[in-house]
């Protein structure tokens, strides 16, 4: 009795003094002692549970460079056989850029192109020689004036002669004067029936010549799109790492197939930027030292080499089937107008960003370009600014034209190398400062160290920005070789930088410049292809839309110049790229 009065007393604590036997029986216990054993394996044995925890854990790691380490690990059941890891990819972006991604993707759908099997027909593709343009008459007869729009419809033909049935044919399209250095772009409508309209705007007096070019057949971009998604990685970067007198090479990539103990994952923490480079034999992933473009996969071969043919099919000039001149009338008086409009046809519109006249760009977005012709017009304006520029090599053009024609502006010999930087220079009497540094990963350059190898957006971040503060960056020409989720996923990243930096000082000028048509060649349609520019250019004007900045559209003030189009513009492209540039930083010049 001692001992039941005993055990009594010690339940009825735990159950507000009511003895456990009077509430439940004995077995009951043992019951109890059993569910809560299921429940604990039922919490160590649950996928979710087991993600979360070890979720948990990693939010509390410390990032390294050594191999990639998966922030969540599924625990799977021992009756199930373990499934494939994808370590990366080059058509991921983050989760909440999913939808834009799909947007942009079907933005800028092209048309369908022909299938081009092993055993295809040169003879059977786009051939410029057999191809057509016709000007045709001004809606309501007579005579060409100043604000009217002019229609060309174009027959592409195969080799053969006869006319294509499908689109998707890359085409450009010009009207220009050589003798007044006039020139505007046209813009190309795809019927997708093997006939294509070009739409101008007449915007000055006198002559006016049309030139149609086809850049690439529809065969070549069904190429040249298999092409990107077969081999995204056909571009080979290499880095060194070093330990004392230890050096060993491994190749980079933005994405690397191999298994996550063999990669040195070199992503980017802030902006999430992937990229990875096989872990060295010896070393460790931390003691990389450089980045450095080795060379490229060839792609396209045998047959298929054949559709990039120069002189043959590859940016070449369609010739007309009649008249490819006309004379521009002045403009017809209308009262009230204050602004060209358009006095033939209906419905769409040409609508260019801008056009030569007398070599000088005449913007046509309500900017007025301002002529900046000597080294005093340049310091005034850019006197106690700040002018940052992050891109590529088109950028870099920019820097060194005004430490040229700026006696003043200093370059500091910051012992980088000349291809990259980063650069500065200084006019200390105008305080002036100039920056340029190239953009991250994956830029094709020569051997530079890692260190001085960073994304904008991160650069960015770190600009303080106000009223005396220019940014001005262009990234594309080394994105082409990729799919387009790379540099959806890049721009995206930048864009976020940008509308940080101009929601904490909104006074900042931002100006971003376009990509630009170029010179082609076989092995240029591996890397800098007018199609994968021309299809980021779409990306780029789309992602920035709705931002507060200024676009520089370098493609058209390189396609509707006079002089042959080249990845890097001449200098009188370049000079009038200027122009519009301090135009909008001194707008009231």
């Amino acid at each position: 009795m001692k001992t039941n009065t005993k055990g009594q007393f010690q339940y009825s604590l735990l159950l507000g003094g009511q003895p456990l036997r009077k509430r439940f029986p004995l077995k009951y216990g043992w019951i109890f002692l059993l569910l809560a054993f299921f429940v604990l394996w039922i919490m160590f044995n649950s996928t979710n549970f087991t993600d979360h925890i070890t979720c948990k854990l990693a939010e509390k790691k410390v990032p390294t460079t050594e191999g990639p380490i998966p922030t969540t690990i599924t625990l799977k059941h021992p009756t199930e056989s373990p499934k494939p890891t994808s370590v990366c990819s080059f058509h991921s972006v983050l989760p909440e850029d999913t939808l834009e991604l799909e947007f942009l993707k079907n933005y800028i759908t092209w048309p369908e192109t022909p299938p081009v099997p092993s055993n295809f027909s040169l003879n059977e593709t786009s051939h410029p020689a057999h191809s057509t343009f016709t000007i045709l008459p001004r809606n309501g007869g007579g005579s060409w004036y100043v604000g009217d729009q002019l229609e060309v419809l174009i027959k592409i033909n195969d080799f053969n002669g006869r006319p294509k049935k499908s689109g998707g044919d890359v085409l450009f399209a010009r009207l220009h004067n050589p003798t007044v250095h006039a020139g505007v772009v046209g813009k190309v409508f795809d019927h997708r029936n093997g006939s294509y309209t070009a739409l101008f705007s007449l915007l000055w007096e006198g002559s006016a010549e049309v030139e149609v070019t086809l850049v690439h057949s529809s065969e070549a971009v069904t190429v040249l799109e298999r092409v990107n998604q077969e081999r995204p990685g056909r571009i080979v970067f290499q880095s060194l790492f070093r330990s004392g007198s230890v050096t060993e090479a491994a190749d980079c990539n933005v994405c690397l197939k191999a298994p996550l103990e063999q990669l040195c994952n070199f992503t980017d923490i802030h902006t999430g930027e992937p990229w990875f480079c096989y872990k060295p034999k010896q070393l460790k992933c931390e003691h990389r030292i450089t980045h450095a473009f080795k060379g490229y996969v060839p792609q396209p071969t045998g047959m298929e080499a054949k559709l990039f043919q120069s002189g043959v099919n590859l940016k070449i000039s369609i010739p007309s089937s009649g008249p490819s001149k006309i004379t521009i009338l002045p403009k017809l008086k209308v009262l009230n107008e204050t602004v060209p409009v358009n006095m033939s046809g209906e419905g769409v519109k040409a609508r260019p960003a801008g056009y030569y006249y007398q070599g000088e760009w005449r913007a046509l977005d309500g900017t007025t370009v301002h002529q900046f012709n000597n080294a005093t017009a340049l310091s005034q304006c850019l006197k106690g600014k700040v002018l940052h520029l992050y891109g590529d090599s088109t950028v870099r053009q920019w820097f060194e034209f005004l430490i040229a024609k700026i006696p003043g502006l200093k370059k500091f010999d910051l012992k980088t190398p000349s291809q990259t930087g980063p650069h500065m220079a200084l006019d200390y009497a105008n305080n002036i400062l100039v920056t340029f540094r190239c953009h991250g990963p994956p830029l094709r350059a020569f051997t530079l160290p890692v260190s001085q190898f960073h994304f904008v957006a991160n650069k960015l971040d770190s600009v303080v920005g106000g009223t005396n503060t220019v940014v001005v960056f262009g990234v594309w020409a080394h994105f082409g070789v990729y799919p387009v989720e790379v540099y959806i996923r890049r721009l995206l990243s930048i864009r976020r930088a940008v509308v940080r930096l101009l929601t904490r000082a909104p006074g900042t000028l931002v100006i971003i410049r376009t990509g630009n048509p170029k010179k082609l060649t076989l092995h240029e349609t591996l890397t800098t292809d007018d199609y994968y520019a021309l299809q980021r250019d779409k990306i780029l004007r789309a992602i920035f839309k709705e931002v507060n900045v200024r676009l520089l559209d370098a493609w058209e003030m390189t396609q509707a110049h006079y002089l042959p189009h080249d990845l890097h513009p001449p200098p009188p492209i370049i000079k009038n790229m200027i122009d519009v540039v301090l135009s909008h930083i001194c707008p009231k010049r």
